[in-house]
């Protein structure tokens, strides 16, 4: 039974980054922060440094629906955040789990690509995540050029928001990193319309892991009941403070400094 004042559990579908920049362990150090339990399903197992993914294997979908539905028999889980699928049939799996938890909020994060471009995903798995996830999902977090890739027909990113709430996504975030833009525009699209543009200052340095962080925030914050305009916003405010105080410690991005307010408390 649910007690009282229990800490939110958040079950996180993602692959496992061995820098431990993205992925599960950006999920898990994330959703830390925000208060809430991980409950981290492996989706695939990666073979990564902080330059580029070498190669990828995805779980096994019955592997994958296993270890959710042993968490979801167990626990009360309060949100649902997707990351890396690695198959359509992981795709599959999962949209099967979401159909049974229709109250819960699903935050994903379209992971195409990684930061350095590397592919993780083709036309297959793009058009089941938009047929299957997408009218799933509370909000989607893509980043300009995700999607520019899962609306082709959209001439632009506004366009890209509406094509992308016209497939079934309650709310759309359109990170705008990768725009030539003097400061980082961020697009919120819901109800048939641009709802906000979130203006951050832009950051020198690029970063493993960021949407991972992003969508982990947000996740976090609805499964506490947080309206989800508020958690859009709040998410993101801690989003920029775990690059700004981000580091390199490989030869490649900077990692997001996810538990930065640790040393904040400590000084």
């Amino acid at each position: 039974m649910q007690q009282e004042n229990q800490i939110p559990v958040v079950m996180a579908f993602a692959g496992n980054d061995p820098t431990g920049g993205a992925g599960i362990q950006a999920d898990i150090e994330t959703l830390a922060s925000m208060g809430c339990h991980a409950a981290p399903v492996v989706t695939a197992v990666t073979v990564q440094d902080t330059q580029h993914v070498k190669e990828y294997h995805a779980v096994d979908s019955s592997l994958l629906i296993a270890q959710a539905r042993a968490v979801l028999e167990d626990m009360p889980v309060a949100g649902f955040k997707i990351g890396m699928l690695g198959s359509v049939q992981n795709v599959e799996a999962i949209h099967t789990i979401l159909r049974d938890y229709p109250q819960v909020p699903v935050v994903l994060d379209p992971v195409l690509a990684s930061g350095a471009g590397d592919p993780l995903s083709d036309d297959a798995l793009r058009d089941a995540m938009t047929t299957l996830l997408f009218p799933l999902t509370t909000v989607l977090t893509p980043n300009s050029l995700e999607a520019r890739l899962l609306a082709p027909e959209a001439d632009t990113l506004d366009a890209c928001g509406q094509e992308l709430l016209d497939l079934g996504c309650e709310f759309v975030l359109i990170t705008g990193a990768h725009e030539a833009t003097a400061e980082v525009q961020n697009r919120l699209y819901g109800n048939r319309r641009l709802l906000e543009t979130f203006t951050w200052p832009r950051l020198a340095n690029s970063y493993h892991g960021s949407g991972c962080t992003l969508a982990s925030a947000i996740a976090g914050l609805l499964s506490q009941s947080r309206e989800p305009f508020t958690a859009i916003y709040e998410a993101q405010e801690y989003t920029w403070e775990t690059l700004q105080a981000g580091y390199r410690i490989g030869m490649g991005q900077h990692l997001p400094s996810r538990l930065y307010w640790v040393n904040q408390d400590t000084q």
